[in-house]
């Protein structure tokens, strides 16, 4: 953790270095302290992964003393930002005075001083260490550089293609009975990889009236996986409703009653689970199968018939190579002198599939020379215990990672074994733990998400979903990874997962919570030395807002994620930690936010879930004093009033939100001038109108959308007071800026002969249009119109006819018509788009139905098995 380290105190340091209360003395030391820091850094990112034994004691002593150094520094500014903000009547006993803050911070600063001088002595040895040559440079790579993780990361299923017929013969049987089919094998087999080819086949998909999937577990919890199920089964991907464990039972048996379905069990660690959720699965009597993954034969013999059980065996050889050399060169030839060491290096995987993707991942990333390859081989050797082999594995393979993504790599640690996170979540607690190194050229959101996509491609992290931008959608990491992450962070003395809640250790940064805390509080009665190291607490257990109270002790904590937690109002006591820089909560009382908030000078990240209840009364009130906050880069909530900015401050000073990236959802918000200037940088924004028959739509300034230049997701829904039937539609000159991505269009009302407004962005690859967003009965597309577009979502809509033709929408790969009763039929010409995937119906007109079955049949006549029509009875949201 050497470079996180110093990446976070550098930060720490451009930040104390502007205009700060420092004598001349201390600004002369800080100075000096940041360019030792800046040289480490550099020195770091230049230096080859082949050093990592020389540097490891060296390594330590950095990491600490960063660590020390940002502690003092960032208590002694969290006392003053305490001191600054509020009168002198208010603060409380825990703030401080001016003079006593002086006086702690001249204690700290001579031991912050014994610190500086061991960074100046490490980087005295660094020089002395590259004077003699004891140091190798990294050498540039082109390989090191390139991307394929946007390639939708299809699973690789060389040398598992028996397997797979193996299985669907299984599911084929002509039993009419409900059949578990158990998959066994050792971890890193495939198992996984296997199921989810399954689960995605088309062919198969479209064999069943409904498919879910849920992944068990070794850290199996009953609601949890009943949750998941229902999740899968509901088509959700936001965090459902909370609900008993009886209630979510009889939710999954009731609506599996009467179908067909195919249900994957993923990784089942022992029997109980199974014994626990058997019965909720109704034998309809109609062909339903249960896929079962397991590393354990005596839980497939409890679950399955003999004849039903299928024994993974590793990969041999040919086809271990055949793996090997895709992940390494793609779809490029193998030079001939890597051959023979190639083949080597496969022997020693063992016939581990992961194994062989993991060194692939390294090998595909690293410099193509022999000489490097023998050093690979050097490092990995077979061990008797195949798991220990994988982890040795890992261990090289880290040693290997550059510095930048080491940190990333570990946080994964953090998150429960099989738990699937959100891209756009994973990067902003990365941004926020500050792991992410600084590039004026991008946001670092952007720089985060190429880390992400580095690791994606090292087969580090595992895409589940992607969009149908060819963005990540979720990602998680196997299990196995997780052991290594969990040992590693451990040693590095960087997170603590706290679910049997072991010693912490000092410098301890990331604390993970998975347990239930009601008995344990005492133990997290953690010392003040200690408490001054945590800087990010996530929880993942569904804890009452009375046993976290502990965490108003960790004075320097900046990511609060406490989703799982419902608070009946906001923790006031939070406000406090003003180190915060990402705080995400869930309560659903009076959503009003103290004007104390603005406390959190240095907050980032606001994110706020209502829980359950997704109705007009939970809607968020924001106080004036979100305009004075300027870090802000994500604001996101599911309804909230934003007050408009003069109007609110009434002649007050805020200042420009030019960090400010997301948006949403905002109430009845007018885009003004003077508004657009305030947020330069927003790049996704999600907004809401309510329609009073009195208000001129025109008052809300929407042709100013065109001004926000950096926008690439907006979703605007209009809808009407309970009183009124109709709102007026909007005005024609709605216009939208050219870099928009993704747009979603709800209770509009437009003409389809406007369709033209949105046919000409020319970036647009996602269009929702949802009740009633355009309206009439005819709608005809013009040439050179959505040339991008990949996903078309119609929802609610009186349209009749729909008129298109082969060239138009020529990059579309799904298109989904929900509640279309009166549209006659699918144009037959939809079926000649090369890229179209599927046509998704739900509660359509039976000609609409036959239309899009007799376009299917017209593509498999012509050999496209691909294509899919699948028919919904419910309605799910399809996110993008």
């Amino acid at each position: 953790m050497a470079y996180a380290s110093l990446l976070s105190l550098n930060q720490t340091l451009d930040q104390i270095l502007h205009p700060y209360d420092q004598t001349e003395q201390q600004h002369i030391i800080m100075r000096s302290l940041h360019e030792k820091v800046s040289f480490l850094l550099s020195f770091l990112d230049v230096s080859s992964p082949q050093n990592s034994d020389k540097l490891r004691g060296l390594e330590g002593r950095i990491r600490d003393a960063a660590y020390e150094a940002e502690d003092i520094i960032e208590y002694h500014m969290s006392n003053q930002i305490l001191s600054e903000s509020g009168s002198h009547e208010d603060r409380t006993e825990s703030h401080m005075t001016s003079n006593q803050i002086v006086s702690e911070w001249y204690q700290k600063f001579g031991r912050l001083q014994k610190i500086i001088q061991e960074i100046h002595s490490i980087s005295d040895e660094v020089v002395k260490m590259r004077e003699r040559n004891e140091i190798q440079v990294l050498q540039p790579s082109n390989s090191s550089s390139k991307s394929r993780s946007t390639n939708k990361g299809k699973s690789v299923m060389v040398g598992l293609a028996h397997n797979l017929m193996e299985i669907k013969k299984l599911l084929a049987k002509p039993l009419s009975i409900l059949v578990v089919v158990s998959i066994v094998g050792i971890g890193g087999i495939g198992k996984t990889t296997l199921a989810r080819t399954i689960y995605n086949d088309s062919l198969i998909a479209s064999d069943f009236d409904i498919r879910a999937w849920v992944t068990v577990s070794q850290e199996y919890r009953e609601q949890e996986v009943l949750k998941g199920l229902l999740n899968s089964l509901r088509g959700l991907n936001h965090e459902s409703g909370e609900e008993s464990i009886e209630k979510s039972a009889e939710n999954v048996f009731k609506i599996l009653k009467d179908k067909r379905y195919l249900i994957i069990l993923d990784d089942v660690w022992e029997i109980e689970p199974w014994n626990q959720v058997k019965s909720l699965f109704p034998d309809n009597n109609n062909r339903s199968r249960i896929i079962l993954t397991t590393r354990r034969s005596r839980v497939a013999e409890l679950a399955s018939h003999l004849w039903n059980r299928y024994h993974m065996e590793s990969l041999d050889n040919r086809h271990g190579w055949k793996l090997l050399r895709e992940r390494v060169f793609g779809e490029e030839r193998c030079p001939p002198q890597f051959n023979d060491i190639g083949k080597m290096i496969l022997l020693n995987c063992e016939g581990l599939p992961l194994a062989v993707v993991l060194i692939g991942g390294l090998l595909y990333k690293s410099e193509k020379t022999v000489s490097y390859w023998h050093y690979v081989l050097s490092n990995i050797s077979v061990i008797t215990d195949r798991k220990f082999f994988i982890l040795d594995s890992v261990s090289f393979i880290y040693s290997q990672l550059p510095h930048h993504l080491r940190a990333c790599f570990l946080y994964m640690g953090v998150v429960p074994e099989d738990y699937e996170i959100r891209r756009s979540k994973l990067t902003k607690l990365w941004v926020a733990n500050r792991f992410i190194k600084p590039d004026r050229s991008k946001s670092l959101e952007e720089v985060a998400e190429e880390y992400l996509k580095d690791l994606v491609d090292r087969n580090l992290i595992l895409v589940r979903e992607w969009s149908y931008s060819g963005e990540i959608k979720t990602c998680s990491i196997h299990d196995i990874l997780r052991d290594f992450c969990l040992m590693k962070a451990e040693e590095e003395k960087f997170s603590l997962d706290v679910e049997y809640l072991p010693e912490v250790h000092e410098n301890l940064r990331q604390v993970s919570i998975l347990t239930d805390l009601k008995n344990q509080i005492p133990r997290l009665a953690l010392t003040h030395d200690r408490d001054l190291r945590i800087r990010s607490v996530t929880f993942f257990f569904r804890n009452s807002p009375n046993d976290i109270h502990f965490i108003t002790n960790f004075r320097l904590l900046r990511v609060l994620d406490a989703l799982t937690i419902r608070f009946e109002e906001f923790p006031v006591e939070t406000l406090e930690l003003v180190n915060l820089r990402y705080i995400a909560l869930t309560y659903w009382m009076k959503h009003r936010f103290p004007a104390s908030i603005a406390k959190l000078c240095n907050l980032e990240t606001l994110i706020i879930n209502p829980g359950k209840f997704r109705s007009i009364f939970n809607t968020s009130f924001l106080p004036p004093e979100i305009w004075k906050m300027s870090r802000l880069r994500h604001l996101l909530f599911v309804r909230s009033y934003l007050p408009y900015p003069t109007d609110a401050l009434k002649g007050e000073t805020f200042v420009p939100l030019e960090n400010l990236q997301t948006l949403g959802n905002v109430i009845n918000f007018r885009w003004t001038k003077e508004v657009l200037d305030m947020m330069p940088n927003l790049k996704k924004l999600v907004i809401s109108y309510e329609h009073d028959g009195r208000t001129e739509w025109s008052s809300y300034f929407f042709d100013n959308f065109v001004h926000l230049h950096q926008l690439e997701v907006l979703k605007c829904f209009f809808f009407a007071k309970c009183y009124i039937k109709y709102q007026d539609p909007l005005p024609v000159n709605f216009a939208f800026p050219q870099k928009l991505k993704r747009l979603t269009l709800s209770g509009c009302r437009i003409s389809w002969k406007n369709m033209t407004v949105l046919g000409s962005l020319f970036n647009l690859e996602v269009l929702k249009l949802k009740f009633h967003a355009f309206e009439g009965p005819v709608w005809e597309l013009n040439d050179g119109e959505f040339r991008r577009l990949k996903l078309l979502l119609i929802h609610m809509t009186d349209l009749e006819h729909w008129k298109v033709n082969e060239t138009h929408l020529p990059s579309l790969q799904r298109l989904s018509l929900r509640y279309c009763y009166n549209l006659v039929e699918i144009p037959s010409e939809i079926g000649d788009i090369p890229t179209l995937e599927e046509i998704e119906l739900c509660e359509c007109s039976t000609s609409l139905v036959t239309s899009a079955q007799v376009i299917q049949k017209e593509q498999e006549s012509l050999g496209n098995y691909g294509f899919q029509v699948v028919l919904k009875h419910e309605d799910t949201d399809i996110s993008s």
